[in-house]
């Protein structure tokens, strides 16, 4: 896990948020996962800005949403600089989610 993943599983491990990180589901392992709310958390790094990764990202979040999972894409700096904030970009998405 990159330390940007580190930052913010700690920022949502502070807000209690049960949420489990490296989670394989199907051929895909997702950075994080909310199972209950079937949120899907990635942490993009620079990497994701370029065109092959982005029709790899379209793909699989195509496949996740065709499983029931909804994914929502951080940018690495913003997981690594202010992840208290993106946890509670998270936490705020869980709750829509499960109402």
């Amino acid at each position: 896990m990159t330390a940007s993943g580190r930052n913010l599983w700690k920022a949502l491990r502070a807000l209690d948020i049960h949420i489990r990180r490296q989670a394989p589901i199907g051929r895909y392992v997702a950075d994080f996962v909310h199972h209950p709310s079937r949120l899907v958390i990635e942490v993009d790094g620079g990497r994701h800005d370029l065109p092959e990764e982005q029709l790899h990202d379209a793909e699989r979040d195509a496949w996740l949403a065709g499983q029931g999972y909804r994914v929502l894409r951080v940018r690495d700096g913003d997981a690594f600089g202010k992840p208290e904030e993106v946890a509670e970009q998270v936490a705020m998405e869980i709750r829509r989610l499960v109402v």
